[in-house]
């Protein structure tokens, strides 16, 4: 009962923060990418697409505005398709540089309406707009009109190479050439605002005072065009398009009489929302949309005044309920928030009183005890016989286990027989095939043997302990030269035999014991059964995410239940023969699960079968694991080691550090090295570094694989510390591949030795090190103060070291103590390193250093010998011309002038 409380509670805390948390969710989003708002044109035309919105609160609209730039609004066409709107709404500033875009918007699955304007494409879902070629036509017929079939005109459009300037003019142009006493004298288009060419205008009227009319593609220019003429005291007849209700707007302007006609130009807004709505909802509706137009003039400019008044009244109507459903709507979200509160309060006083119910009936099921005590019996009679169950089911598993071992061993043996029987049956004997031959057998030989390690790693995959063991390789060889190791079987039993691959080659991290065992096993299983003269194909393929590996047979195949359970463990078919015999495939696909990867089987009976494995593609470096295989001797209990110099009297002349966490192996080689050396044993490399700074030794030995950090990281730290960068460091590891050294390498070791090691060629390498060490020391030890001869690693640091010495010169108190505080080491450790890089003490080096600086001085400045001693650091100048003569067996003055 306490769980149905708590689930109930649960539930209650879900539903009060739903309720807390629920707000309205747009249905749909619409994009609206507009060419321009500079105009009150466009305004009029988003007024209404805001107006037809009110109308359906699931719909969002966001609006851009391109400003009159193609290349913008084809940025935000694109957006509007990276943010998966549900329709987008398109004014095109241009055709031709529009189409595709809003093609690409169309292919997407995404629905374009198109407004005012056409592109060179029908690839859009409907369009919305008034024919401008008709614009111009009732423009060029109302022309002819007032002009009584007689006359000169003008034309002045906007933006020469948009759809509505080409258009309206052809129209216009289709009229005007039907009269033969209409004459169009001049069509002045420009891409800029009324205001920049009105001097254009200007210009043209005053030459030609005498044109009948003036025909303006929009009401804008028209209104422009009225100006100049007042200016310059002509009164013209002029006809304006797009006919908009407002102050100094086309309708207006025709009450006033300033022009003498607009063409209305409606600017579909509300059709275009109401166009998107059907197309959302999946209702039927129109792909082309003509608007309708007509002619305003002073006849019927009062009933058009009139009917726009009354349009904005109920426009201003709708703006106020839409307001007053939104607040509706927010008290209605209010109340149902309270609504869920109480039901969620009411749903805790049911729980609480189905609680208290609950203990009710509990007092009266006391007399049930002896009926729950016998069920209880049963109970424990059907799990021992479930038990009982499982017993049985382990002896069958036991079987199951030998006929994997006989499954493991039997694929090698037979590439070790097949091979041999070829050797015996032959007449002739080749060597070169006599030895790959051979080959073939040592190699199967030393795979038995790895199947016998695997055994003992049966319960790691049981338990989960099993881990990778991953170098970077290239898998084509690898798998090559895995299917290579069938050539002979697949002669003997005329097989088939390729490998496909479109790749030289492909490096990829891998465990290549594991996959070795996935790929021999799943290829022997192929020869199994398949039948003499058939075909067995390993495919190679690559792409960015993921490898796959596919064996392919045309052997007997699996039936539907055998397919379904080719992978479970100890699973065998019903048939004598099967491919799910033992835990081959069991173990493959824990192996390549392990890599992060996938396997899968697809096999119909009597046509073959498929096995594909897919392993993710990652570039991966080398990855140095130490094996178990590297300490597979058995741990007995030893002493501990004895400490340094233990049991040993002699102080030699170098010391090594030598870090192992093999304890036996640790033992072995202090016991070893310690006949000639000073040795310190550690088992980690934190504790090795710790001795490191401690003795700064001559020589470091260290595993790679250690508790913590590793060998690499710790060589890398000692390279990289200007106390201990000298030291030589030789580093043992299981591992031997080529990749494993180049680490060793970068690392900095000066020695990189596999194990199992030559203990004669470890003392050897020794030995090397230090008589390396010993003559670059007997060699530097007069050129200390060019440090450039010494090797790159050391020389940063005598770089340093004297220009420490420099900067305090002129310190007659200069001291041991103070350089190696301003260094950062230890006394001890200053005079070690200066000893094993130069052969000199501390005290020497800088006497030295001092004498070579009041040489140069002497010779390159006129300073006086009193002025070089102090500059120099001496107190006396009489003691540093004693010093001077010590050194060079000249006194400062005769050194001066020789």
């Amino acid at each position: 009962m306490r769980k149905i409380y708590q689930i109930f509670v649960a539930l209650s805390i879900i539903l009060m923060l739903y309720a807390c948390n629920k707000s309205e969710k747009k249905t749909f989003q619409i994009g609206f990418a507009q060419c321009t708002m500079n105009d009150n044109w466009r305004k009029t035309m988003v007024e209404g697409m805001e107006s037809e919105l009110a109308f359906h609160n699931n719909i969002g609209m966001t609006i851009a505005n391109a400003n009159s730039n193609s290349t913008r609004q084809i940025a935000q066409i694109q957006q509007f398709i990276d943010d998966k709107v549900d329709l987008i709404i398109v004014t095109p500033n241009e055709a031709k540089p529009l189409t595709a875009i809003i093609e690409k918007a169309f292919d997407a699955g995404i629905p374009v309406v198109i407004v005012d304007r056409k592109t060179t494409s029908e690839k859009y879902t409907a369009f919305v707009g008034a024919d401008n070629k008709l614009i111009g036509q009732n423009a060029g017929i109302y022309a002819n009109i007032i002009l009584k079939g007689q006359g000169t005109i003008f034309e002045v459009g906007e933006g020469a190479k948009t759809s509505p300037t080409i258009d309206r003019h052809q129209g216009f142009l289709k009229i005007i050439n039907k009269n033969p006493q209409l004459k169009l004298v001049k069509s002045l288009f420009s891409a800029r605002q009324p205001q920049y060419f009105q001097e254009e205008i200007r210009a043209f009227l005053s030459q030609h005072p005498k044109v009948d009319l003036i025909y303006a593609h929009n009401d804008r220019l028209a209104h422009a065009i009225a100006n100049v003429c007042k200016s310059l005291g002509l009164n013209k007849k002029i006809i304006g398009v797009d006919g908009l209700y407002g102050a100094n707007q086309g309708i207006d302007l025709v009450r006033k009489g300033i022009i003498s006609a607009t063409i209305l130009y409606p600017t579909g807004g509300e059709e275009a929302i109401k166009t998107a709505v059907k197309i959302l909802t999946k209702q039927p509706f129109e792909k082309e949309n003509q608007l309708f137009t007509t002619i305003i003039n002073a006849e019927n400019v009062g009933i058009m005044l009139a009917q726009y008044q009354k349009i904005k009244e109920q426009q201003d109507d709708i703006k106020r309920q839409a307001s007053k459903i939104i607040e509706l709507t927010r008290i209605f979200s209010t109340q149902q928030n309270t609504l869920y509160l109480t039901v969620i309060f009411l749903l805790v006083v049911i729980s609480l009183g189905g609680i208290l119910f609950y203990l009710l009936r509990e007092k009266q099921k006391s007399n049930q005890v002896l009926a729950n005590q016998n069920r209880a019996i049963l109970e424990q009679k059907d799990e021992i016989e479930r038990i009982s169950q499982l017993a049985r089911q382990a002896t069958e598993d036991k079987l199951r286990f030998y006929s994997y071992i006989s499954h493991e061993f039997r694929t090698p043996l037979s590439l070790i027989l097949t091979p041999t029987e070829d050797i015996l049956h032959r007449k002739s004997v080749d060597a070169k095939e006599t030895k790959n031959a051979l080959q073939l057998i040592y190699k199967n030989a030393n795979r038995l043997l790895r199947l016998v390690d695997q055994l003992l790693e049966l319960r790691k995959v049981d338990a989960g302990k099993m881990e990778l063991e991953v170098s970077q390789q290239d898998l084509v060889a690898f798998v090559k030269d895995i299917v290579s190791d069938f050539n002979v079987k697949a002669k003997t039993q005329h097989i088939d035999l390729q490998f496909i691959c479109p790749f030289a080659q492909m490096p990829f991290g891998f465990d290549a014991e594991k996959l070795d065992k996935v790929l021999f096993n799943i290829i022997s299983n192929a020869f199994k059964y398949t039948p003499v003269g058939g075909l067995i194909h390993v495919s190679l393929l690559k792409n960015i995410e993921k490898i796959e590996i596919l064996i392919s047979d045309n052997g007997i195949g699996m039936s539907k239940e055998e397919k379904e359970r080719a992978f479970d463990l100890f699973y065998r078919g019903n048939q004598n023969i099967s491919l799910g015999t033992g835990l081959g495939l069991a173990l493959s696909r824990e192996f390549v699960s392990l890599h992060q990867g996938d396997i899968e089987v697809e096999s119909e009976k009597g046509k073959g079968t498929t096995f594909k494995i897919i392993l993710p593609y990652v570039e991966c470096q080398s990855i140095e694991k130490e094996s178990v295989k590297e300490n597979a001797y058995l741990r007995e209990s030893v002493e501990p080691i004895t400490p340094i110099f233990a049991n040993n009297s002699v102080v030699h002349d170098n010391t090594i550090v030598l870090i192992e966490d093999n304890q036996d192996l640790n033992q072995f080689l202090t016991q070893k090295l310690r006949i000639a050396y000073n040795t310190v044993p550690v088992e980690s490399a934190e504790k090795g570094w710790e001795e490191i700074l401690n003795n700064i030794p001559d020589l470091i030995i260290s595993d790679v694989m250690l508790p913590e950090m590793d060998g690499f990281s710790l060589t890398q730290k000692i390279k990289n510390d200007f106390r201990t960068s000298h030291i030589p460091v030789i580093l043992l590891t299981a591992k031997g591949q080529m990749e494993s050294q180049i680490e060793g390498a970068k690392a900095g070791a000066d020695a990189y030795i596999s194990k199992p090691f030559n203990q004669q060629l470890l003392e050897e390498k020794i030995k090397g090190l230090l008589e390396n060490r010993d003559r670059m020391r007997r060699r530097f030890s007069s050129e200390i103060t060019n440090p450039s001869q010494i090797q790159k690693t050391e020389r940063k640091f005598l770089v340093e070291f004297e220009l420490l010495i420099e900067k305090n010169l002129n310190d007659s108190s200069l001291s041991v103590e103070k350089l190696s505080k301003e260094l950062g080491m230890s006394r001890v450790q200053l005079f070690r390193k200066i000893s094993a890089l130069t052969n000199k003490n501390v005290t020497d080096y800088i006497a030295d250093f001092k004498l070579l600086k009041a040489k140069a001085l002497l010779k390159e400045t006129d300073k006086t010998i009193a002025e070089v001693a102090y500059e120099t650091g001496f107190n006396n100048p009489s003691y540093f011309t004693t010093f001077f003569k010590q050194k060079t067996n000249q006194t400062p003055s005769e050194w001066r002038n020789s």
